[in-house]
């Protein structure tokens, strides 16, 4: 990855591909991403990203929007935590078997996890609990969505993926954010879908969105839910 500058965007240079495209992503940090062709001269992928200045300029601001109200978790009795898009209060309990466990309508933590620890102990046991959970419904879903694309992915991963909420190797590894565990189940089966998908067509063109189209009719509703809501899927 390289950084570079064209006027006063700032993207990062991702390694090229087979693609026939230059693909412009804003990430979900708000950092922008160039995927380019392979063999593409960096002085032709900065004229491509001037050519594309309104659109990034306008998805920045998107962005900015969305990430201003962006809510800041505490650590304390009756916060609320998402999980499969609905809003859990947190519970500290001082005795319980396991760090963390849904019950009865809460997130019940242990509250020593905290006071001894602190929050990142807290972040960590979370992200465990969401990575296990992820692990079980991410293979579900996929096996139910693998037949219905006409793909086989060799395997199913979910980990910690940075600004991405999924990725699709060129030998069929899929992998899914942990953090995708506080979407709805229907924008999940989206990003589920939209990285299996990515077996027939790596670039984000027609095509591509036409495979996606012909298994989910409605993605654009299920994205749109995704991009509005995404930034608050943090700890």
């Amino acid at each position: 990855m390289t950084a570079r500058k064209v006027r006063d965007i700032d993207y990062i240079l991702l390694p090229g591909t087979e693609r026939k495209t230059t693909d412009i992503v804003i990430e979900r940090n708000g950092v922008v991403t160039v995927r380019p062709p392979k063999n593409l001269k960096p002085d032709h992928i900065d004229s491509v990203v001037e050519s594309k200045r309104m659109w990034i300029y306008k998805n920045l601001a998107d962005w900015r929007d969305k990430n201003a109200t962006r809510v800041v978790r505490q650590w304390v009795n009756g916060e609320s935590f998402l999980y499969l898009g609905r809003s859990f209060r947190l519970k500290l309990v001082a005795k319980q078997k396991e760090d963390l466990k849904l019950k009865d309508g809460r997130f019940c933590l242990r509250r020593s996890t905290v006071d001894k620890a602190g929050e990142q102990a807290a972040k960590k046991v979370f992200e465990e609990y969401f990575t296990e959970k992820g692990q079980k419904r991410f293979e579900e879903r996929v096996k139910y969505f693998a037949p219905k694309v006409g793909v086989e992915p060799s395997s199913v991963l979910v980990k910690e993926l940075g600004y991405k909420w999924g990725s699709c190797s060129k030998t069929g590894k899929i992998a899914f954010h942990w953090k995708a565990m506080m979407a709805k189940p229907k924008v999940i089966d989206y990003i589920v879908v939209h990285e299996l998908c990515h077996m027939h067509q790596r670039d984000h063109n027609d095509e591509f969105w036409n495979e996606v189209d012909k298994v989910m009719p409605d993605y654009h509703e299920r994205k749109e839910w995704l991009k509005m809501n995404g930034a608050n899927f943090d700890l």
